[in-house]
């Protein structure tokens, strides 16, 4: 099992010095904000203005060019009235960065809501959301480089699997099983090839880029009353084809899992769920039939590739024993592959 990372905190002396440079208010109150990523310090402050999420971002993540390309898509998105929180600016220059040290902060409008719940209307929603994303931010070119770089064909996935493969059958809990695991390894490793030729065999290749978002799933949404109030997270944003956004957005907002047992996991995917994403999508930015069919594939690649890293590195997954978790996935990307048809919009808009 994983060690729990501990998750990283303010203290008092670091936020009244971060404070002194916004003028938010007076302070009435504040409260750690125990989400998203541990390594990221986050706590919302109260005063007699409203509320507000102040973040000292993680190592890895305080490239200033990286979050001032990110910064710049999020003013670009506030002015076009996009759900998200507003960046708030320093007092004195108005910058939406904050860098004292080695250290970078953020200070965000907090946006009340809930979490994602499964309903068909939030689902609808949330592909709404995307496909208004997509549709701002088509012609938008940032002053800043965006990243580039995917989860579909990608060499650095390929080139995990070796390593993955040696790192479980080297584990105490995977002895006698090594055989096993380098079969389910190259299993996955097949599927993901497979998955990208069907893909390439499409034209993605010569599909229209631009930025998306990268990480869209139910985490990073803020619901209410089924209705999307923010989106948050705009790190991963890069350019590439929209529908590598839409194929990870769908994936994520039908997934189906279980508890900390992994054999009590389901093998499918809520196809439902699916549908009415594509559907809220089409609502607003229509898909072609190439971007539909390429889809499940795609999903099956997001799927592989989002699993590689913390494997790579922890020979786990949120936790979770890295082969037997593996084991999971390969049922799920069988699944996918063989109801691909299943994940379309249907012919009656229902």
């Amino acid at each position: 099992m994983a060690m729990v990372h501990a998750r990283e905190q303010f203290t008092s002396q670091e936020l009244a010095i971060v404070l002194s440079h916004y003028d938010l208010g007076i302070v009435h109150g504040a409260a750690e904000f125990p989400r998203g990523s541990h390594a990221s310090a986050k706590i919302v402050v109260t005063t007699d203005r409203g509320k507000y999420l102040v973040k000292r971002r993680p190592r890895g993540k305080d490239d200033p060019f990286r979050v001032a390309f990110a910064h710049a898509l999020q003013n670009y998105l506030a002015g076009k009235n996009f759900p998200l929180p507003h960046l708030i600016g320093t007092k004195e220059q108005n910058n939406s960065m904050l860098k004292l040290g080695d250290a970078i902060y953020e200070v965000f409008e907090y946006v009340d809501g809930g979490p994602y719940d499964a309903s068909p209307g939030a689902t609808m929603e949330a592909g709404k959301t995307l496909a208004l994303y997509h549709r701002l931010v088509r012609d938008y070119h940032p002053e800043w480089q965006p990243p580039r770089g995917q989860y579909h064909d990608s060499n650095s996935v390929r080139e995990a699997f070796q390593k993955i493969a040696i790192l479980l059958a080297r584990r105490d809990a995977n002895a006698g099983k090594e055989p096993v695991v380098m079969a389910t390894v190259d299993a996955i490793a097949n599927a993901y090839d497979n998955a990208a030729a069907s893909v390439n065999e499409l034209g993605f290749k010569q599909w229209e880029t631009q930025i998306v978002h990268s990480d869209w799933h139910p985490g990073n949404m803020i619901f209410d009353k089924g209705n999307v109030v923010a989106v948050i997270d705009y790190d991963a944003a890069r350019i590439r084809p929209r529908v590598t956004d839409i194929a990870n957005g769908c994936l994520q907002f039908s997934m189906l899992t279980g508890g900390r047992n992994l054999e009590t996991w389901p093998e499918q995917t809520d196809t439902a769920r699916s549908c009415k994403f594509l559907q809220g999508y089409d609502d607003l930015n229509v898909i072609s039939k190439a971007e539909i069919t390429a889809i499940p594939y795609l999903m099956q690649e997001a799927l592989i590739a989002q699993a590689v890293p913390p494997i790579l590195k922890t020979a786990t997954f949120a936790g979770l024993e890295g082969f037997a978790f593996l084991c999971v996935m390969l049922k799920k990307i069988n699944w996918l592959n063989d109801h691909r048809e299943e994940i379309t919009l249907s012919a009656d808009g229902s």
